[in-house]
């Protein structure tokens, strides 16, 4: 099975990115992923593309989830790019 790569982005100070990154960190047992977090305070390009959206989680570089990501909606992403290998 081949590692995902899990790009998180979120800023400083976002309560919801840190309940994204924890729900994601709980799936580190059941997943092999590499887990990349990106402030999109520092890219004036992704402040305005998810400015209003963060956290934005994608795998693979394909986004997945957004806003109130849940351990049980990644491991679902997951299971389902492991299907399509």
């Amino acid at each position: 099975m081949s590692q995902s790569t899990i790009t998180l982005y979120t800023r400083r100070g976002c309560p919801l990115c840190d309940k994204a990154k924890a729900a994601i960190l709980e799936l580190e047992d059941e997943w092999e992923f590499t887990l990349e977090e990106v402030d999109i305070e520092q890219d004036d390009e992704l402040h305005e593309r998810y400015g209003l959206m963060i956290p934005v989680v994608h795998i693979d570089g394909e986004e997945v989830a957004y806003g109130f990501v849940t351990k049980f909606d990644i491991s679902n992403r997951l299971h389902e790019k492991s299907q399509s290998l």
